[in-house]
């Protein structure tokens, strides 16, 4: 029985079988996976970064420019497939044990490992570099994105192996994002705190949701812990508890936000509360689609409820609703004395 629940080390990366085993024909393909482009969506999330800076300092939109943008992105997406990269690395030989991983390009043996780990290094240098070039503070941001990749992926600490701080110190990509999208704008300054935890929160929502999902859907508790140590500590009710303790946090911090910055910001909350809802309701599902991000473009429902959601926020930023507040108000207020 411990020999059954013994999870495979880095050791055993040497087992993985080589690109030469399967073929002498090298899988470029497969170095071009390891990177996630298909993961770049993500980089979506620097968007309300950008928003606020601009509800917050609108004159830096008029230093705004489409190329400095995209470059900007560019610069992110190369950083962040850096961290792709070493997470496909280190995770291979866990992977072997998800009845879909394990068909990734590492574990079925496509890449050849030192030149993954080259691959690593080279989009680091790349995206680093070109985020400085553009704004040390971006740069900084960037690092922060670097840097904390290597604290989830790369032992002794490897975050990712730990119950709670795995969910956490990847969500903490988001409010890093954020920040990514503040610097775009040219701002020098930090954004709110309040904006930064809610952000964090909500991103600990969705990954807190995503190992809900992968536990239901692996269904074997020995091949879930061989799969993700932090499994070995998790179960369906301590997962569920963290969503609701995540969501509770996130919707605390965004009151704080809407209360003392932009209170017409409230309308939006039945929307945000709809589409948190439906993504756990998701995360039920059999096969459920949380366990892969990258595919969620296929649940119309969900991208339509969140296309809505952006527009009503982005609206709401810059659109005054002076009877709201007022509603809120005390109906009666005490004579002065």
């Amino acid at each position: 029985m411990n020999a059954l629940k013994k999870r495979p080390t880095l050791d055993t990366c040497e087992k993985i079988p080589s690109p030469m085993e399967k073929s002498r024909v090298p899988d470029f393909l497969a170095y071009i996976s390891i990177a996630r482009p298909d993961h770049w969506f993500k980089n979506i999330f620097v968007l309300p970064g950008i928003i606020l800076g601009i509800f917050f300092y609108p004159q830096q939109l008029d230093g705004l420019t489409v190329a400095h943008v995209l470059l900007c992105l560019v610069a992110t997406c190369l950083v962040a497939s850096s961290n792709y990269v070493i997470n496909e690395i280190l995770d291979a030989p866990t992977d072997v044990h998800h009845p879909l991983k394990k068909i990734r390009p590492i574990p079925s043996g496509r890449v050849y490992l030192p030149a993954a780990y080259a691959e690593w290094l080279v989009l680091a240098i790349l995206g680093l570099s070109l985020a400085f070039s553009l704004s040390v503070y971006l740069g900084w941001a960037c690092t922060s994105l670097w840097v904390m990749g290597m604290l989830y992926n790369i032992p002794p600490i490897r975050l990712k192996d730990l119950p709670f701080l795995d969910v956490l110190s990847e969500s903490i990509n988001n409010p890093i994002r954020l920040c990514i999208g503040w610097y775009i704008t040219g701002l020098k300054s930090a954004p709110p705190v309040s904006a930064l935890i809610s952000y964090w929160m909500l991103g600990a929502f969705l990954m807190a949701v995503k190992r809900f999902g992968e536990y239901r859907g692996i269904n074997n508790a020995t091949d879930a812990e061989n799969y993700r140590k932090s499994f070995r500590y998790y179960d369906e009710r301590r997962l569920l508890l963290s969503i609701f303790f995540y969501s509770s946090l996130f919707s605390m911090f965004s009151a704080v936000f809407m209360s003392r910055y932009r209170f017409e910001l409230l309308l939006a909350a039945p929307i945000i509360a709809y589409v948190m809802s439906y993504y756990l309701s998701l995360g039920f599902q059999r096969n459920s689609p949380v366990q892969r991000p990258e595919n969620l473009y296929r649940e119309v429902k969900l991208l339509a409820a969140v296309a809505v959601n952006v527009i009503a926020i982005s609206i709401l930023f810059f659109v005054d609703f002076p009877l709201l507040k007022e509603a809120f108000y005390p109906w009666h207020t005490p004579p002065h004395k």
